[in-house]
């Protein structure tokens, strides 16, 4: 449930809303704490140079810290490689699709993701995302992997930069991306075209769904392209993830070429 908040200077008889989730690991807390997007810290009593230099950003931004023992952090974040630091973050601007068309450096790069609910794959994408420059992602609110924890350990702090756009309806949100100008590239292992085979210097949002099922029958109808990668092993598909890195770098390559001529 969202903790409210109320702020200075505002009608106080109307709370403001302001969701947290909490992540854990020293990379996914320390780009939080560059995003601003850090409450409060929790930290083990123990500390080597990355935890200091963890410290010392939270300090900087006037973060609250608590130190505890490694059961509380244990009890917060079940099962999982903490590092000794978990971090209450806000969940950030919510965008839509205007939004991260309009605030997009031309030509727009997004990531649309039909179905992605592992948290590790969601977060690698995003990951991948932002070491390409995408401008976004766009994912379904009723099948989409949870913002915290897992995701943002995977992200390696990413997912605290990146734009996400929560959508109803994938298929609809590529009508509304057409209608913007960006043209709908979906990766599917029976495309008649390889991936590398499509224009990706013109605004362009990749479409990736789940593994096993992929893309859904009405987004494979709405893309604009179907794509593939080609499979030359024994093997028949790439995981979401790596599929993912594979077309923002092809993008990011012939984008560089098109600068380039």
């Amino acid at each position: 449930m969202p903790e409210c908040h109320y702020l200075p200077f505002i009608d106080r008889s109307k709370p403001i809303i302001i969701s947290y989730v909490l992540i854990y690991g020293i990379n996914a807390v320390a780009e939080a704490l560059k995003a601003g997007r850090v409450a409060a810290l929790r930290v083990s009593t123990r500390a080597d140079d990355r935890m200091r230099a963890v410290l010392r950003l939270a300090q900087e931004r006037g973060v609250t810290i608590r130190r505890v023992d490694t059961v509380e952090l244990d009890r917060a974040a079940p099962g999982a490689s903490h590092q000794g630091v978990v971090a209450d973050v806000t969940t950030g601007r919510e965008y839509d699709i205007a939004g991260l068309v309009r605030e997009a450096t031309p030509p727009a790069l997004l990531v649309v993701l039909d179905g992605i609910e592992d948290p590790h794959n969601f977060g690698a994408i995003v990951r991948t995302a932002d070491a390409a420059g995408a401008h976004g992602v766009i994912r379904q609110t009723r099948r989409a992997a949870p913002l915290g924890t897992a995701a943002g350990k995977a992200s390696a702090g990413a997912i605290a930069h990146m734009k996400i756009a929560d959508v109803v309806n994938i298929a609809r949100a590529l009508e509304e991306l057409k209608e913007a100008g960006v043209w709908t590239v979906g990766l599917a292992g029976d495309a008649p075209a390889d991936y590398d085979k499509v224009d990706l210097t013109l605004p362009t949002a990749l479409v990736l769904g789940a593994e096993g099922t992929g893309l859904r029958r009405l987004v494979r109808e709405r893309c604009d392209f179907l794509v593939k990668i080609p499979m030359l092993g024994h093997i028949g598909s790439l995981n979401v993830s790596v599929a993912a890195g594979v077309a923002l770098f092809e993008a990011v390559r012939q984008r560089r070429a098109s600068n380039r001529a």
